[in-house]
């Protein structure tokens, strides 16, 4: 094994990537982005946890804890199941490992699309009409009552998830149990929530040396022709027009931003998040979800929006390396 101490001038940073969720090739990517950015007065130290939840330290399989006491600080590239739900980060607490990202329950919570909501309702934030759904909860005679009884259309997606995986748009009954249905393949509870049409909107934010929050421009997603919203396909694929900074006019962009801010702060969150939005034209701007572990590859949004403010992810990494240091 290769080994990780012979410069003890440098900052040894674990890079934990992969994990048991169905975002492990997204957590890959942005593994990979992060190694290939890490400032020269870091060491990389490559963490891969399996999908079956082993962990390997440059190409080798070791219990957590001897992988941890091998690295100084742990920046977590990890999305969705274990490493944004809390998990992760109630291990690296025990082991007071410092790392990157919000601390335990805080993931835990905007990780919960339920648990978030019901914060934001609590604190005037608008957020669309929604109901959980239980697996025990889910006969065709209970779904058949939720389709006739609800704002339709719905959106149906995993309570707990990201990269909008397993997101439907229900447009009949049909629809809606086959939605459930596959939304319940990546956990026990589901989110039915009223579709408002509009125009999709993310806004970033980056704490500040000094505990200080500001939000970066927001981003407006226009979906490729013949795509409802942005899918999975449309984040990693291309399939979609993302513009920086938004067309929403200043005051509209300025109330984007500091919804995304307070979000952050109720939340509990720490370090950078990225919130999303739809904003209607009648309506207003409606909060969907916030994303307490935005991605970083390439393709992602989050470096997109920290270029537009003329940050380099480089810049970005060190940053937030050293915010978990302090």
């Amino acid at each position: 094994m290769a080994s990780t101490t012979l410069n003890l001038d440098k900052i040894r940073v674990g890079i934990i990537r992969g994990g048991p969720s169905p975002e492990y090739e997204i957590s890959l990517k942005t593994g990979a982005n992060v190694k290939e950015n890490l400032p020269e007065n870091f060491i990389p130290v490559d963490i891969l946890i399996s999908k079956d939840g082993f962990w390997n330290i440059q190409g080798e399989e070791r219990p957590a804890k001897r992988v941890l006491n091998q690295v100084d600080v742990v920046f977590n590239a990890l999305h969705g199941k274990y490493g944004e739900d809390g998990k992760l980060q109630n291990l690296l607490d025990t082991f007071n490992k410092p790392y990157t990202g919000s601390k335990t329950v805080s993931s835990a919570i905007a990780m919960h699309k339920g648990y978030s909501k019901a914060i934001f309702e609590m604190n005037s934030i608008k957020t669309p009409v929604y109901l959980i759904l239980n697996h025990t909860h889910h006969t065709k005679r209970e779904i058949g009552n939720l389709f006739k009884s609800f704002p339709q259309p719905s959106v149906v997606k995993p309570a707990s998830g990201g990269s909008s995986l397993s997101t439907t748009i229900v447009l009949n009954l049909d629809s809606l149990f086959k939605a459930v249905e596959d939304a319940f393949r990546h956990g026990p509870q589901v989110i039915v929530e009223e579709y408002i049409s509009g125009s999709e909107a993310t806004c970033a934010v980056l704490e500040s040396d000094d505990g200080g929050i500001f939000a970066l421009e927001p981003i407006e997603i226009v979906p490729a022709s013949g795509r409802n919203f942005f899918d999975y396909e449309a984040k990693y694929e291309n399939k979609c027009e993302e513009i920086v900074p938004a067309r929403f006019g200043s005051d509209l962009s300025r109330e984007l931003q500091r919804l995304a801010i307070e979000a952050h702060k109720l939340l509990g969150l720490r370090h950078y998040s990225r919130s999303d939005f739809i904003v209607s034209a009648k309506r207003g701007i409606y909060i969907l979800e916030t994303n307490s572990l935005p991605g970083l590859t390439e393709e992602s949004l989050y470096p997109k929006a920290l270029n537009a403010a003329g940050i380099s992810m480089s810049e970005f990494i060190s940053h937030v390396l050293n915010l978990a240091m302090k």
